[in-house]
């Protein structure tokens, strides 16, 4: 037998490979060179031809500017007669002979247009034109736009007349396709060359070959993304004539862009001729190399197709006893491919199924992960827009108390008590804004939960209504969770309304408690989890609504029917204790509220004592205490000083952490300190009340504060939640002043 590497070697020699490559080197130097001359001649074209445009540009800016600087605008919008004949005349002689025109807008539309010729310089005012805003702060160069005035498209170069820091008009210089055009004609290109300007939306704004036919007209798609993507570079397209076409782009700074192309077939002949004897000895050679290579192949063909043969059979499972080839290396393939045949069979078989497995967990994972990002960033943004709103609040909220102390004969009692009532409900709110943002502080604790929902069935069922069943399942051995209890409870009363609402005729509601299997919890962190679930009979909810059925203020219901703050609340409850809130649902066919929730080993809080909280009550005298007010907000501070004062203290006010430290170091002698936690600086609230604590260990200190992401942090500290009721603030204090063992002048209290 023959191996099959004599015969490559046959055919290699056979080939004459040698001389054919030498042949080739020199074809493909002398295309080469040629190449790159044509190429470096139309980038050099290119390059030019797209600086004039920029140039052309940049000098109606200059203008525009020059313009801008005129005394006769001084006067803004309000420009009479004699000064807009002033201004057109100057625009006319700065803009010279041309088509170009100049106009002069303000925010009520067109003041003046050199366009006009009939020497009238009033103009009168004609409301917005085309895709040009009324007024601009910045010098903008605007891509082709329709006026609708008659004049046919053209650009703009825009310049706003800036007086005592403010725009007050917009000097508007027209760049016409027709200046352009002659531009692209004075460079008497070949019939078949290809050149264009482009503005930097990608539009035609003049051509050759077509001229005016095409202005207007957008580039192809592959072509504007290029531009897009670089400043200059080749690129290969199909022309708007259909024709293929290579050539050369350069975008010019004002990001409009000059192209030069040739036909493909052009480009492809312009090599030279003299290569065309040279390239046909080269394929005579390739030829002859050929001839000679197809009869050793011929001896080679047979076997190997045999063998591609055997290989297909093997792959669709046949089981064959081939022939010998008379090659000894095909002999030896064909052996290894019948032992390995059953073999690969199986390891396709298991990789297929392990990539679809792969693929869907992936696909889960994508979808957790974008919804989990989206939802983080909404619960950032609800945070602070809760801070603020609590802030404005606490202004009500001070505000009425201290309306309430000044009068006297109770006419204002009945506005006051609704301006309570809206601060309250409005506190409510912000309060689900932040337990959507998983910022709220809570108060933890190990729960039972079978005995918790039984001791909860009452409640929900109260929730719910005469109309709807309940029935609770709790699977044996569910293990405890570590959670709020009042912010479990608010959330299986969020649930409760929600399945209530789904089910107007009524219906059935069912709630279930297991623990959760590995693949619920896949995107948690290790450990163990219990799946809280609340299934209702309702009308479900619309695929659409599913991804964003946890943000905030998203509802599915009519309007006035729902805050849309009530899922927020339970997606809030979630990502605070550590776990996630998911929803399935079907229209027509209800749905499902799952939560997961972390498992713990601590034995359940029997009979724990509530939270500590600041009540309202008795207290020692505090007129004439000395308490240093740390508040960022102006309206805020003033309102809540005022408010301080009616009640006894002398308040100093400090509008920054900084400031504040500076008032306890310079001696001020102060009995407590109030402080809010979000300030503007580097330091906030938190930071500074541990600094002063470090300094002034005696030193009596309250936070208080609408959203914080440090509270979670200030569990040394009492923090209060705005709005606060002046009792509650004034309770803190005490409490503060009393466990610091301050002592102050004894007066009559509030």
């Amino acid at each position: 037998m023959t191996s099959i590497r004599l015969r490559l070697l046959a055919l290699v020699f056979s080939a004459l490979l040698p001389a054919f490559l030498a042949a080739g080197w020199v074809i493909g130097q002398t295309y080469q060179n040629e190449k790159e001359l044509l190429e470096n001649s139309l980038r050099s074209t290119t390059r030019a031809l797209s600086w004039v445009v920029g140039r052309d540009l940049a000098r109606r800016a200059d203008l525009a500017r020059v313009l801008a600087e005129s005394q006769t605008l001084d006067a803004g919008a309000d420009l009479s007669a004699e000064s807009r004949a002033r201004f057109a005349l100057q625009a006319r002689r700065a803009l010279g002979p041309g088509a170009s025109w100049v106009e002069l807008r303000s925010s009520e539309g067109l003041l003046l247009s050199t366009r006009d010729t009939s020497g009238d310089a009033r103009a009168g005012t004609f409301g917005p034109v085309g895709k040009v805003p009324q007024m601009v702060d910045e010098p903008t160069v605007y891509p082709l736009y329709d006026t609708g005035d008659g004049a046919g498209l053209r650009a703009a170069v825009v310049q706003p007349v800036q007086r005592g820091g403010k725009t007050v008009l917009n000097i508007v210089v027209s760049v016409l396709p027709t200046e352009l055009q002659d531009l692209i004609d004075r460079q008497t290109l070949p019939a078949y060359a290809i050149a264009a300007i482009l503005d930097h939306q990608g539009v035609l704004v003049a051509r050759h070959p077509g001229g005016a036919n095409h202005v207007g007209t957008n580039a192809t798609p592959d072509m504007k993304a290029r531009v897009q993507q670089q400043d200059e570079g080749w690129f290969e397209s199909v022309s708007l004539d259909g024709v293929p076409a290579i050539g050369y782009y350069a975008n010019a700074p004002q990001g409009w862009t000059y192209v030069t192309a040739l036909p493909r077939e052009r480009y492809k002949s312009a090599v030279p001729s003299a290569l065309g004897p040279l390239l046909l000895a080269a394929l005579l050679l390739l030829a002859l190399a050929l001839g000679g290579a197809l009869w050793v192949a011929r001896s080679i063909s047979g076997p190997v197709c045999s063998l591609r043969q055997l290989a297909a059979r093997m792959r669709a499972g046949e089981i064959t006893n081939d022939r010998p080839s008379g090659i000894t290396e095909i002999d030896q393939v064909a052996s290894a491919l019948r032992d390995t045949a059953a073999e690969l069979h199986s390891a396709r078989v298991n990789l297929e199924r392990q990539v679809e497995d792969a693929v869907a967990r992936t696909r889960i994972a994508e979808k957790r992960i974008s919804q989990g990002l989206r939802t983080e960033a909404l619960g950032r943004l609800t945070g602070g827009v809760a801070h603020d709103f609590n802030n404005m609040l606490g202004i009500i909220s001070n505000s009425a108390h201290l309306i309430e102390r000044l009068d006297t004969t109770g006419a204002l009692q009945g506005p006051l008590s609704a301006t309570f009532r809206a601060v309250d409900v409005g506190s409510r709110l912000t309060q689900n804004l932040v337990r959507f943002a998983g910022r709220q502080r809570m108060r933890v604790q190990p729960l039972e939960v079978c005995s918790y929902l039984n001791d909860a069935q009452e409640l929900i069922k109260i929730v719910l209504g005469s109309r709807v069943q309940l029935s609770v399942h709790c699977a044996p051995g569910v293990p405890r969770i570590t959670v709020d209890p009042s912010e479990l409870e608010l959330a299986l009363i969020n649930l409760s309304l929600n399945a209530r609402d789904a089910m107007p005729k009524g219906g059935q509601v069912r709630i279930q408690a297991r623990l959760a299997d590995a693949a619920e919890a896949a995107d948690l962190p290790p450990g163990q989890y219990v799946r809280l679930a609340m299934s209702d009979s309702g009308t479900g909810v619309d695929p659409g609504a599913l991804t964003h059925i946890f943000e905030p203020f998203f509802t599915t219901k009519s309007a006035g029917k729902g805050t849309g703050l009530g899922l927020s609340q339970v997606h809030g409850f979630c990502q605070q204790a550590g776990g996630s809130a998911a929803m399935s649902s079907r229209l027509g066919e209800g749905a499902t509220v799952s939560m997961l929730l972390p498992a713990t080993e601590q034995p359940a809080a029997v009979g724990a004592p509530p939270a500590p909280r600041v009540e309202v009550g008795e207290s020692r005298p505090i007129a004439g205490l000395r308490l240093l007010l740390v508040e960022d907000v102006p309206d805020l501070a003033e309102t809540t000083e005022q408010l301080l004062k009616a009640y006894g203290f002398v308040v100093v006010r400090a509008l920054s952490a900084e400031e504040a430290l500076q008032c306890a170091d310079q001696g001020d002698a102060f009995d407590v300190v109030l402080s809010d936690v979000v300030m503007l600086g580097e330091m906030d609230g938190l930071a500074m009340a541990r600094r002063l604590r470090q300094r002034h260990p005696q030193l009596p200190i309250v936070l208080i504060s609408g959203y914080s992401t440090a509270l979670v942090e200030a569990f040394d500290f009492t923090v209060l939640n705005k709005p606060c009721a002046p009792g509650e603030v004034l309770a803190a204090l005490q409490q503060a002043i009393d466990q610091a063992g301050a002592t102050g002048p004894q007066q009559a209290g509030v």
